[in-house]
């Protein structure tokens, strides 16, 4: 006969070593991946009402717009016009090129770029880099009052 056994008793703890295995895994996750998800920086660029600044020496000035479509249109006269337009160019180098043109002939005209809200930024930037590679200085950005 056999000799009777305990019965035995149950564990009532909780092994914990699985768990910190665990949590030391997912923070080295973390601790990887989160400087990875702060590539830009949100900001609210602000909306100032400001006044145009006297200029007493007469200039050749160009008004170069880009639409949305990222087209190109400019006007040539001695004041900024951004209501009509004598010439636009549908690429990138045509518009350096003729506009370098005119500069040119006038080193002392200065680019007004005026570019809609929904243009692509980056359409924005290469027209600012080719007028600058065409060997224009003297660029300004439009903005509209709030």
């Amino acid at each position: 006969m056999r000799p009777h056994r305990r019965k035995a008793s149950l564990n009532s703890e909780m092994n914990v070593v699985p768990y910190i295995d665990v949590m030391l895994v997912l923070l080295v996750i973390f601790m990887v991946t989160a400087p990875m998800l702060t590539q830009g920086v949100q900001i609210e660029l602000p909306k100032v009402a400001s006044e145009t600044l006297a200029n007493d020496d007469p200039l050749n000035i160009v008004t170069l717009s880009i639409d949305d479509g990222g087209y190109y249109h400019w006007n040539e006269g001695d004041t900024v016009n951004t209501e009509e337009y004598t010439d636009s160019a549908d690429s990138l180098e045509d518009m350096r090129q003729r506009i370098g043109a005119l500069v040119a002939a006038r080193p002392e005209t200065q680019v007004f770029i005026r570019a809609d809200r929904h243009a692509d930024y980056g359409a924005v930037i290469e027209g600012m880099a080719a007028l600058q590679q065409g060997g224009i200085t003297r660029l300004s950005l439009i903005t509209e009052a709030p």
